[in-house]
């Protein structure tokens, strides 16, 4: 087997990907009137010409499918404060919108109040990627909302990021 095909440790790969800060956004989208919404991490700024963003939810996602029949949705960057939301938003089921508050965005997907930022976009297209898909979504509108700290995940552990 050469190097480019070894069976990597899923662990190993966790570890060393866990060196790459990332944000946290939680992604909603309205089913009738109902809110949905799920923690992502792998959320992109991808084009400027045209607006295009990607980001990745899991294929075992059971929102996922849901918000895609919408084509509607909103990517809420989180706030440093918000840690306990993220949880809420990264476990399967349940009501993740208790006692959440939240207003429609201008094409209707949920805005979570006190996140630092909002994209608004439509699905474009998707791709396979293993055990998680990759969505391209047109932007079309933008907030900044908060100057407050973003919500970080970096090396199995959330944080905020501070100027110096």
């Amino acid at each position: 087997m050469t190097a480019e095909h070894a069976v990597l440790d899923p662990r190993r790969i966790r570890d060393v990907m866990g060196n790459f800060c990332t944000g946290v956004t939680v992604i909603t989208g309205l089913d009738g009137d109902d809110p949905l919404g799920f923690a992502c991490q792998s959320f992109a700024s991808v084009s400027l010409d045209p607006p295009l963003i990607s980001f990745c939810p899991a294929r075992t996602s059971t929102t996922w499918p849901k918000i895609r029949r919408v084509g509607k949705l909103a990517v809420n960057v989180l706030s440093e404060s918000q840690r306990t939301l993220c949880a809420a938003f990264g476990a399967s089921g349940g009501n993740k919108f208790r006692g959440v508050r939240w207003t429609p965005g201008d094409n209707g997907a949920p805005a979570i109040e006190g996140a630092i930022a909002r994209v608004e976009a439509t699905v474009e297209t998707e791709h396979d990627a293993g055990d998680h898909t990759i969505v391209l979504g047109r932007v079309t509108g933008l907030t900044s909302l908060h100057p407050d700290s973003p919500l970080l995940f970096f090396r199995g552990t959330y944080g905020g990021f501070r100027h110096m």
